[in-house]
């Protein structure tokens, strides 16, 4: 049915558009620009509208205009062009057809590294379905590019079927989710639409509207070296202090043993010597009272290492990154409903499980632009294991498609 979708989500992601977090610079790789004019010639080449790249936040931005009389809410689809952070230079997918449900999947040529029901149970799913892998050496990239091909798929097809009646369509291809600063200057009068979604999420029914709230820590470690044969009560070992910290922290309120809504902090690195040490955190929760009680508590604990030395020598730098998108959306269940239904009318089970994550909507949906999340298909995100069924991508054009056909007869 849609002939270029998968040639298109091939090409798009043998492209490099990996982010770096290291980057003081949006966005902060220049591959990610590069692809994204690629992408504005295509935006140009279906016929879409208005296709403008916006230098003040590298967002590529395009219009289907409205082709109904009736006075329908405008729309938005969203999706980010970078990857994650891991290697992603010389991504070469393999097609798995008719899929048996159960058997092993070597990805590269040693054998090494495989994708089994035993680690990845979802894979049962997939049976008698094409599945694109890696080829062990990369990441797939269908985190969002899988998302971008479904976008552009779908402002072709309606392009091209003008039959199928719908109101004002905008898209966006944005920079830099993975480091989670891409939204940061998203301008929501550019987009100048009601509602939005993004296409960001996994497997088919993937229908989102509650994200985490979340921040980040650094905490910066002053420790006391001298000689350790006469160490005794005066070293101060920056990296046991750390130890000791994390230590401190609620031992089972980890990414490894939570899920659903509950929250957690992730030592997301450790560095440092004797006399000085670093340790990075991402601090997450659903509930609002609890995300501040867990920023709370490692205030608490800090200052309580603090006045054990009588003295500061650990520092917290403590930001927030983004909040509970489901804050603002509940308001008005409209387009949740709306999307709801178009999964529906498609046989597809919607699944409203809360994102144990963030997405560029958490940050739109504050600017004052609602914008809840959408399956894409993919699965396995941010590494050698991704995949995503062919049927998965065709489903989620075939649900933009359905949502603007939908909205049109409200």
């Amino acid at each position: 049915m849609y002939k270029n979708l998968v040639p298109r989500f091939i090409d798009y992601v043998k492209t490099e558009t990996r982010s770096d977090a290291t980057s003081t610079s949006t966005p902060s790789t220049p591959t990610q620009v590069a692809f994204q004019m690629e992408l504005k010639k295509e935006l140009e080449k279906i016929g879409m509208s208005d296709v403008v790249y916006h230098e003040k936040n590298s967002f590529l931005i395009a219009t289907l205009p409205s082709n109904t009389d009736k006075d329908v809410r405008s729309m938005g689809f969203i999706a980010h062009v970078d990857t994650a952070d891991f290697n992603a230079v010389g991504v070469n997918p393999q097609f798995v057809e008719n899929y048996d449900g159960e058997s092993d999947i070597t990805l590269d040529k040693d054998g090494k590294f495989k994708l089994t029901t035993t680690d990845f149970p979802n894979l049962k799913n997939y049976k008698g379905q094409t599945l694109i892998t890696t080829d062990g050496t990369t990441l797939l990239g269908a985190d969002d590019k899988s998302g971008i091909a479904e976008i552009m798929t779908a402002m072709e097809y309606l392009i091209e079927h003008p039959e199928i009646k719908h109101g004002k369509i905008m898209v966006a291809f944005g920079p830099d989710e993975e480091i989670g600063i891409g939204a940061d200057k998203f301008d929501v009068k550019d987009f100048d639409v009601d509602f939005a979604y993004t296409m960001d999420g996994g497997p088919v029914g993937e229908l989102q509207f509650e994200t985490f709230n979340a921040a980040g820590a650094v905490l910066k470690i002053e420790g006391k070296n001298v000689h350790p044969g006469t160490a005794k009560n005066t070293m101060i070992n920056a990296i046991q202090v750390a130890i000791d910290l994390q230590n401190t922290l609620p031992q089972d309120e980890v990414p490894e043993k939570t899920d659903g809504r509950q929250g957690f902090f992730h030592l997301l690195g450790i560095s440092g010597v004797p006399d000085e040490a670093t340790m990075e955190y991402i601090i997450r929760d659903h509930d609002m009272d609890k995300f501040k009680e867990r920023k709370a508590l490692m205030q608490s604990i800090v200052d309580k290492f603090n006045k054990d030395f009588g003295q500061d020598r650990i520092t917290l730098e403590m930001s927030d990154s983004y909040y509970n998108m489901a804050e603002v959306i509940q308001k008005d269940m409209s387009i949740i409903d709306l999307a709801e239904e178009a999964m529906i009318n498609l046989g597809i089970k919607p699944n409203k499980e809360p994102i144990r994550g963030g997405t560029d909507g958490s940050k739109i949906s504050y600017m004052g632009l609602p914008t809840p999340n959408i399956f894409a298909g993919g699965e396995n995100m941010h590494g050698r294991f991704e995949y995503v069924a062919v049927e998965s991508m065709e489903k989620a054009t075939d649900l933009i498609i359905e949502i603007a056909r939908l909205n049109e007869t409200k």
